[in-house]
């Protein structure tokens, strides 16, 4: 977790060096040359417009019928990928210093101790161990069989809802279809109304159409990048949680032929 901050610390602060760097090169080599910013440039014009009044105004300009539901899947859709990234981190584990403390509880105080071990520890590997250790009476087969059936559990809560997720991922962009659609609609009803085919009648219709697309796979593309980056993780904390367990279930084995 917080290495992907730093690191988008880090691209934002390249970014702004590389603006800053870029703004000043450009004022040395030509100071007499009008600047054309960002903006500027999604305001259609060559005078200088902040970011966000540029943003606002293609926002306007792409309908705020369609814009505000494409707005509203990437504020849903955020919310619900940052709590996913929050609650990974907070269930990541140092497994290997937990089979130690285990292995240790169970030559020191046997399952008892190695159940209080497991409890007073956070996250789904030690939630799997207490399970085990809960049935080891039945059997180190009960155990494994147990272990296997709630590390599906603790995979389902991982993965709750990573579904809403990849639904705002398609409706992002279906939205921006249908703007595109009815933009297309619109246009081709001035033309009729006009009866005449000039690029002012069709050009109304036709933004709308470009901007509200562009608006849902931009938001697609955003959450796209947080949905893979959360199935990362839960990968990796898969992962861990298998080779936990058959660590689990070696060192139950262990302890059984010993008594």
């Amino acid at each position: 977790m917080k290495k992907f901050f730093m690191l988008l610390a880090v691209i934002g602060v390249m970014a702004a060096s590389a603006s800053i760097a870029s703004a000043q090169a450009d004022n040395a080599a030509a100071p007499q040359t009008e600047q054309v910013s960002a903006a500027s440039i999604l305001n259609g014009t060559g005078e200088e417009v902040p970011l966000h009044q540029a943003l606002k105004t293609k926002f306007i300009e792409g309908g705020a019928g369609f814009m505000s539901l494409i707005i509203i899947c990437l504020i849903i859709g955020m919310a619900l990928a940052i709590e996913r990234i929050l609650y990974l981190s907070f269930s990541k584990t140092n497994t290997k210093k937990l089979v130690e403390k285990v292995e240790d509880a169970l030559a020191n105080g046997g399952i008892e101790a190695a159940k209080d071990v497991c409890r007073n520890t956070r996250g789904p590997v030690a939630s799997i161990f207490y399970q085990g250790l809960l049935r080891y009476d039945q059997g180190i087969d009960v155990v494994e069989k147990t272990v296997v059936s709630y590390g599906s559990v603790q995979m389902s809560e991982m993965e709750n809802g990573l579904t809403w997720i990849s639904l705002f991922i398609a409706i992002a962009p279906s939205l921006g279809f249908l703007g595109t659609v009815i933009g297309m609609i619109n246009a081709f009803d001035a033309i009729q109304a006009a009866g005449d085919i000039s690029p002012n009648v069709v050009a109304g219709g036709m933004k709308i159409a470009l901007i509200t697309t562009v608006g849902g796979l931009i938001v697609a593309m955003i959450l796209q990048v947080f949905y893979n980056y959360i199935l990362s993780k839960i990968d990796r904390l898969t992962i861990d949680m298998e080779d936990a367990s058959i660590s689990l279930v070696d060192a139950l084995t262990k302890y059984a032929a010993k008594k």
